[in-house]
């Protein structure tokens, strides 16, 4: 009897034991992460200014958002810098993985090479592209140090253009991590599948459009949660590469979000659209979430 019950405890012990050590970090992650959030959207139905205040007002800092012109401005930017961004990674990703999945030399060169830059932070990234797109030390003088003197790229000055500076560090970043995601897609197919296609009289055409990319539907799914991800956050490359500008025409919610709490000393709206961001990315979540889960049922 002594020795059925040693030998239960310590089977309860050891269920036990992964909760106890687990606890204290989830106890953290529900306070410091998902008690904010809660604290976040209390704080857009208040009055608060400079600092937090808890005079109720509803639905007033909302309907003020939506009338400001700087936050029309964000949005139509976010809306141009994700649609691009996805797109124009998501092309580059997979043609950069079709190309290393042909089992070429030097990938194993090549791979770390694309991956390179998602090591880096978005503040390197924008600081080393300011530098490079900078009309007075970075390319544009380059080309006239070589005698180019009618080349102009003077984009990251220009308000209508800047944002698409935006877009192209961006995408610089984060095409190799698409890549990866892809090549690791293409690595899993069957090919079994493959070899039964071309044994049909499949072309190499035929053999991705109506099977490979169809099989990579998970991969596509997953770069564009985590491209979204990234583009509706992206206030340290904006702030890095332009600060917003030239006045206010790279601003993103993310920014517009800072500088309305910390800055203009209006954080009910500040939240208010801290919340709105959060819907955003929740709509994408979700339904991603819901589709894994349900799959795998």
């Amino acid at each position: 009897m002594a020795r059925a019950a040693s030998v239960d405890m310590r089977t309860r012990m050891q269920e036990l034991l992964p909760k106890i050590v687990l606890a204290p970090s989830f106890a953290l992650v529900l306070l410091f992460v998902y008690g904010f959030i809660a604290f976040t959207i209390y704080l857009s139905f208040t009055d608060s200014r400079m600092l937090p205040s808890y005079g109720w007002e509803g639905w007033t800092n909302y309907s003020k958002l939506f009338r400001i012109r700087e936050w029309d401005t964000a949005i139509t930017n976010l809306a141009i810098f994700a649609s691009l961004y996805i797109v124009i990674c998501t092309i580059i990703g997979l043609m950069l993985a079709i190309f290393l999945d042909q089992k070429i030399r030097g990938e194993g060169l090549l791979r770390p090479i694309f991956l390179y830059p998602m090591a880096l932070s978005f503040i390197v990234t924008g600081t080393a592209w300011k530098w490079f797109l900078d009309p007075g030390i970075g390319i544009e003088n380059t080309m006239h140090l070589w005698g180019w003197e009618s080349f102009e790229f003077g984009w990251i000055k220009d308000r209508n253009m800047a944002i698409y500076t935006i877009v192209i560090a961006a995408v610089w970043q984060s095409s190799g991590f698409v890549m990866a995601m892809f090549l690791a897609g293409l690595r899993g197919i069957d090919n079994e599948i493959l070899k039964a296609a071309q044994m049909d009289g499949a072309s190499n055409w035929q053999l991705y459009r109506r099977i490979i990319i169809p099989l990579l539907r998970p991969a596509f799914l997953s770069a564009f949660v985590i491209l979204s991800h990234l583009a509706i956050k992206s206030y340290d490359l904006v702030i890095a590469l332009t600060g917003g500008g030239p006045g206010n025409a790279t601003a993103v919610p993310a920014t517009f979000m800072y500088s309305y709490t910390f800055t203009r000393n209006q954080m009910g709206i500040g939240a208010a659209s801290a919340v709105i961001m959060l819907m955003t990315i929740a709509a994408i979540m979700v339904p991603y979430l819901y589709a894994e889960l349900r799959e795998k049922k």
